[in-house]
């Protein structure tokens, strides 16, 4: 296993589509594990391929916040929303490639998800809470889509604004 560089925003990598993944192979499985370990490192609770410039249909999450419970890591490939509630929820989202920046963004409060496994198994299931926003937010980045396309414009560009200078400032250093 291999903590990966973590993109961070504006990068036209996480504002494209990511391709499916046709099949799931030995570097399939090693991209995943790869991609928990740098989850897990940064900390997060998401992470999308395309976040690690892998432009592939492929996810990892573990929204497990209690300490005194086990970690569950999923790793969701080709993942589709196939329901969701009428019902909406708003949370403080965050982003890895958006490093120290929060908004609240609202979603369907819960939504049922299908992917395939790392065995190659269809696998369908029901989320809500944070899980729910985890995988949505997740799936966006499969679509070039970052929360931050949630807010107003003014809001986004301030943020924009401040990874760019994020950006030069560690370049400089």
């Amino acid at each position: 296993m291999a903590k990966r560089t973590i993109l961070i925003h504006p990068d036209p990598r996480l504002k494209a589509v990511a391709d499916p993944v046709a099949e799931v192979t030995d570097e399939v499985r090693t991209l995943a594990e790869d991609m928990l370990e740098t989850m897990y490192d940064a900390p997060g609770i998401g992470l999308a391929a395309p976040q690690v410039g892998v432009m592939k249909r492929l996810l990892v999450m573990d929204c497990v916040k209690d300490e005194t419970l086990p970690p569950r890591p999923m790793v969701l490939i080709n993942p589709e929303v196939t329901w969701s509630s009428e019902e909406l929820g708003t949370y403080e989202e965050g982003c890895l490639s958006i490093p120290e920046q929060y908004a609240e963004v609202e979603r369907p409060a819960e939504v049922e998800v299908s992917w395939t496994d790392l065995e190659g198994a269809q696998q369908s299931e029901r989320f809500d809470g944070l899980w729910a926003t985890c995988v949505q937010h997740e799936i966006d980045h499969l679509n070039g889509k970052l929360f931050i396309d949630y807010l107003k414009p003014l809001k986004r560009q301030m943020i924009t604004r401040k990874m760019v200078k994020m950006k030069r400032e560690k370049a400089r250093a």
